[in-house]
């Protein structure tokens, strides 16, 4: 039998990422290549150096689909392999186990997760059984996928587990560990769970078992609760968490991967109290936040997902600033640094909220050095610009073309104070 790294991980209290975005992320009508899928669990293992498969799960796809995706699977499994803990998809009937565990044979740390449904309603729309029925059938699944190879791990996502019966998932939960589960996977199906919902699910479902039994969330957003529901896993002591990069996943997506690792490892201090109270480390290598902004926007690239303004963590306004009391003062407006966790410079954007330094920095950059009188004329044109156009951004090639102008001009506005957008004169 093959050592359960990623067991060992959550039973020491170390934070396991659980990658969906290649697989749960098809859902979400996006469609990454093999070539690319290999990429990403590579990059996403060097996050974590030689620690990768010890803290990142990579779902890569589902082998059933057609012929194309169980190559895609198996591409991952033998060229990511020791990067990361390659895993494959599949329902809950025995055909597919045995392809699932196919598609990653003979790879280190190879996984397979079977989804079988928890809640009545699943059950019976899945595979037409009680709830109980079902379970008990996930218990012989898990016992048979491990008689086809010892080598690969076995675990399973009880679909639904949020609507199901908190008594009957945790006995269950306990069998299929007994039976060779690595981990049950608990997930909010239809993402429509509360923080206080997920809170009893995982609190109630985790007290019930044994400390042999490792618990799993997969949490969907479509009430924009995702991040939330899964903080609430790991404070109740979950450390095997489903996350995809960008959020991607079947409708609205879920929690983001790097919303989840800068939380738990920008600030040590606060990782404790996320942790609900643990002392220890929870990293067997602290993840590397400084290539979180490259790896998302590959897939941005790769999925055409966009990164904007909004986007945490990764999207383009994150270090931007436009008004003068930020740019004398970044750290008040910031709850972290991006250049020294994420290797993000800071940059000055030109909109019509600029004050007078704003843009004398920006045209300082562009080559132009400004008296006082001509900063005031060009803080006027920046924001008449703005304003012409309908577009808060002026582009630096328009601005740079203003100053050649204005630079053999003589300067005709008034002084004018430097100000924010409140009118504090700075």
């Amino acid at each position: 039998m093959a050592r359960d790294v990623v067991r060992e991980s959550a039973r020491a209290g170390r934070v396991v990422i659980w990658e969906e975005s290649a697989r749960d992320g098809a859902q979400a009508k996006t469609l990454m290549s093999a070539d690319f899928r290999v990429r990403l669990a590579l990059e996403q293992g060097r996050i974590f150096g030689a620690d990768g498969p010890r803290h990142v799960v990579f779902a890569a796809g589902f082998p059933a689909v057609c012929a194309e995706e169980f190559e895609a699977v198996r591409r991952v499994a033998v060229e990511a392999e020791g990067a990361v803990s390659v895993a494959a998809v599949c329902r809950g009937a025995a055909r597919d186990v045995r392809q699932a565990v196919a598609a990653v044979r003979g790879s280190a740390h190879a996984r397979v997760m079977v989804v079988v449904p928890a809640s009545e309603a699943m059950a019976q729309v899945m595979v037409h059984r009680t709830a109980r029925e079902a379970l008990e059938g996930g218990v012989a699944l898990v016992k048979e996928a491990r008689g086809l190879d010892d080598t690969v791990a076995v675990d399973v996502c009880l679909a639904d587990a949020g609507r199901a019966d908190h008594a009957l998932v945790a006995a269950h939960a306990q069998s299929m560990t007994a039976a060779g589960a690595g981990v049950v996977v608990l997930a909010d199906t239809v993402g429509g769970q509360l923080p206080s919902d997920a809170a009893a699910l995982f609190s109630r479902v985790r007290t019930a078992c044994t400390d042999d039994v490792v618990l799993a969330s997969h949490l969907h957003n479509d009430l924009g609760l995702g991040l939330a529901n899964t903080l609430e896993a790991l404070r109740a002591g979950v450390r095997v968490v489903s996350s995809a990069w960008l959020g991607i996943a079947e409708r609205s997506g879920m929690v983001a991967t790097e919303q989840v690792l800068l939380l738990l490892a920008h600030r040590p201090e606060r990782t404790a109290q996320l942790l609900g109270g643990q002392t220890g480390d929870p990293w067997w290598t602290a993840p590397d936040l400084t290539r979180l902004p490259g790896i998302a926007r590959m897939v941005g690239e790769e999925t055409g997902i966009p990164l904007t303004v909004t986007t945490p963590v990764v999207g383009p306004g994150v270090g931007t600033i436009s008004t003068g009391t930020p740019f004398v003062r970044p750290r008040l407006f910031q709850p972290y640094d991006p250049q020294r966790l994420l290797g993000i410079a800071p940059s000055v954007v030109l909109t019509h909220l600029a004050s007078a330094r704003v843009v004398t920095a920006v045209a300082a950059r562009l080559g132009h050095e400004l008296d006082r009188d001509r900063a005031g004329s060009a803080m006027a044109w920046v924001k008449s610009r703005a304003f012409r156009t309908g577009r808060a951004v002026v582009d630096d090639e328009a601005f740079a073309a203003y100053l050649d102008g204005l630079a053999g001009a003589p300067a005709t506005a008034p002084a004018a104070p430097d100000t924010d957008p409140a009118g504090a004169a700075r």
